[in-house]
């Protein structure tokens, strides 16, 4: 029997050839769902369970988990990237360094987005930024409904790169961008990924992929061979993210951390509570 799943997956390296009918099962077949970019679509997954398996941001699974959403997390990474790119401020308003950034007014899309979480804890526990002092500018919701945000919503009709341009923010972090009056927030950005490559030896995970936890409690054979696809669908491309069981653990560990640290989860979950009986024999 063929179990039929209603799935949002990304247009990523390592999803094409899953996603082109490439990679063949007997036990699986696909209905992919289309939202872009595929972040649109976890809001629906975590708010309604709407499909049977999702593309879904780190941050968002440990925040879902810690409200206790019917969901449980496979060992496939989709999106992994370094984070320090992903920083900008206006240059011709002064020279700003992460240093600099307490008391500041940083803007961000979602106070709940990875790279935000992931870009804090580097600025906290690498360059001693107080985030507690920053003025937090937002721009949307979190994904899931029930965590209490109280960042300050920037003005309806306003845009994140407009209002650092209008001098309205001193920083934004989570975008990347071309443009001649902003420089990133990492002076060398390639020299900074380097040296903190080296002193956590993590690459940071900004995707994976989730399933409903009664398809996994249901199918089980269904859920192992999706693993085995998505798997397979990134063999040999180099462009897809490839984490050993090592890496992979210890890239979850510390953007647990920085997520408890930072108030979007009550408290660190261990790396096993993220996967049930069938997904952490996966690992």
């Amino acid at each position: 029997m063929v179990t039929r799943l209603r799935t949002l997956l990304g247009d990523h390296p390592g999803t094409a050839a899953l996603k082109k009918g490439a990679i063949k099962s007997d036990l699986v077949e696909f209905d992919f769902v289309d939202y872009s970019p595929a972040h649109k679509g976890f809001k629906p997954m975590v708010r309604e369970a709407a499909f049977d398996v999702s593309e879904m941001a780190i941050v968002t699974y440990l925040m879902a988990k810690s409200f206790g959403k019917p969901m449980v997390l496979l060992p496939n990474v989709v999106v992994a990237r370094s984070q320090h790119g992903h920083a900008v401020y206006h240059a011709r308003l002064g020279t700003l360094k992460p240093s600099d950034l307490n008391g500041k007014r940083v803007g961000i899309r979602s106070f709940t987005t990875t790279t935000g979480a992931w870009l804090r804890g580097i600025l906290a526990n690498d360059h001693g930024v107080d985030l507690n002092s920053i003025d937090w500018v937002t721009f949307e919701e979190a994904h899931v409904a029930e965590f209490r945000d109280t960042t300050k919503r920037a003005p309806a009709g306003k845009q994140i790169i407009q209002m650092l341009l209008d001098g309205e923010l001193d920083a934004v972090l989570g975008e990347k961008i071309e443009h001649a009056d902003l420089k990133p927030l990492f002076a060398d950005v390639a020299a900074e990924e380097k040296a903190w490559f080296a002193k956590h030896k993590v690459v940071p995970i900004n995707h994976l992929v989730v399933v409903k936890q009664s398809l996994s409690q249901t199918q089980p054979a269904a859920v192992r061979e999706l693993h085995r696809m998505i798997e397979e669908s990134a063999k040999g491309i180099s462009a897809a993210p490839h984490f050993t069981a090592d890496e992979m653990r210890r890239s979850l560990q510390l953007i647990i951390g920085y997520t408890a640290q930072q108030g979007l989860i009550p408290r660190a979950f261990s790396v096993d509570e993220l996967f049930d009986d069938v997904t952490r024999a996966l690992v």
